[in-house]
């Protein structure tokens, strides 16, 4: 359970499987419940974000019967483009019958891609908190296709965790939380807590969804991650009623998998570096013993003598991944040289780190 009093803000994550009925449709009747608990949050004195999903839902709801056959790319742009003023005209008209505004934030992962971006991004949500005004965030799938978009709302809503300083993130599922053996085995249990580096991988089912782009190893991951940088991670089912104010303001015991933060956050910095990851330009392969030296301490940096190998070409400021000798990834960080510079320097003592600590992010 969230105590109450103990979070300023929060990032909901609504996904499909909540928010449409099984055919498909949007599910009014649940949107409307979830609004009537975020207004409760509202009141409460809580900040709230909403990273929702349920646009492409709603536009192909209307559009499938009369497009015909269209390539994917095509229709998910289309059914995002009507969806999205269907979706948020809907959340409008709900939050208005309790005098609260909301605001729709469209995004896509390049606009993430550089610092000055993610403190735009971040100014214009902090606005409208300040405001009283609850964003809406979505990915805009207008023009995010390929390698232009998230994974899924599970990690648009980690990044946006992070981003904001949110205190806790709720992904809302459409099942209890993450269980001991498959969820259809009367024999299985919800894991209620897991602490910080607990491997869930056993456990999961790598199936995804039938409606959304995510499953529960991506919550998993995304989760892991988010917890990691110290922000509290709950996986809850969204179609239970009244979840978010039981979890947020109840005092009874939910069903639900809790990931524990870690005791030591991430900068600002590093968690927009973390974020970045989509973006690395090439990687550096390191040594046994720079692998053992970032590992023991937080605040070791990535030294040429330890490199073994440049991967790619990049310039100056940009992101690189860090790789284990066998090629493992190990984390991300803004390098302090061109791929030229940092071939040419190779093994050598003595020199200024290529990535200093304070722009390090290990996983």
């Amino acid at each position: 359970m969230i105590q109450e009093g103990k979070y300023r803000r929060i990032v909901v994550k609504v996904g499909s499987n909540v928010l449409t009925r099984e055919e498909g449709r949007p599910d009014t009747t649940r949107i409307s419940a979830l609004v009537d608990q975020l207004a409760r949050l509202h009141r409460a004195g809580i900040e709230t974000i909403l990273v929702s999903s349920g646009a492409v839902a709603s536009g192909r709801s209307l559009l499938e019967p009369c497009t015909g056959r269209i390539d994917t790319v095509s229709a998910r742009q289309l059914y995002s483009a009507v969806g999205q003023v269907r979706l948020m005209t809907r959340y409008y008209d709900l939050f208005h019958e309790y005098g609260i505004a909301c605001g729709q934030v469209l995004t896509t992962r390049e606009s993430l891609s550089t610092r000055r971006q993610y403190l735009n991004q971040r100014n214009c949500m902090e606005a409208m908190l300040t405001a009283g005004v609850i964003p809406i965030v979505n990915e805009n799938d207008t023009i995010s296709v390929t390698e232009l978009m998230f994974t899924d709302n599970d990690e648009l809503s980690g990044l946006v965790a992070a981003m904001m300083g949110a205190d806790a993130l709720l992904i809302l599922s459409n099942v209890d939380g993450i269980y001991d053996g498959s969820p259809s085995d009367p024999a299985s249990r919800v894991i209620r807590r897991v602490a910080p580096g607990e491997d869930l991988s056993p456990y999961i089912d790598a199936t995804r969804s039938s409606r959304g782009r995510g499953g529960m190893t991506s919550k998993n991951r995304i989760a892991s991650r988010v917890a990691g940088e110290g922000i509290e991670v709950v996986i809850a089912n969204g179609r239970r009623d009244n979840i978010l104010t039981e979890l947020v303001l109840g005092d009874g015991e939910v069903i639900c998998t809790r990931f524990e933060p870690s005791a030591r956050p991430a900068s600002g910095l590093k968690k927009w570096i973390a974020s970045s990851e989509g973006f690395a330009k090439g990687a550096l392969r390191l040594d046994a013993g720079a692998v053992e030296t970032i590992r023991r301490s937080q605040a070791a940096s990535i030294l040429a003598v330890g490199v073994t190998q440049v991967e790619g070409d990049f310039e100056r400021d940009d992101i690189v991944r860090i790789l284990s000798p066998e090629g493992m990834p190990l984390g991300v960080g803004r390098i302090a040289c061109d791929s030229a510079t940092a071939r040419r320097n190779l093994g050598r003592k003595g020199l200024r780190p290529l990535i200093h600590c304070d722009y390090l992010y290990l996983e």
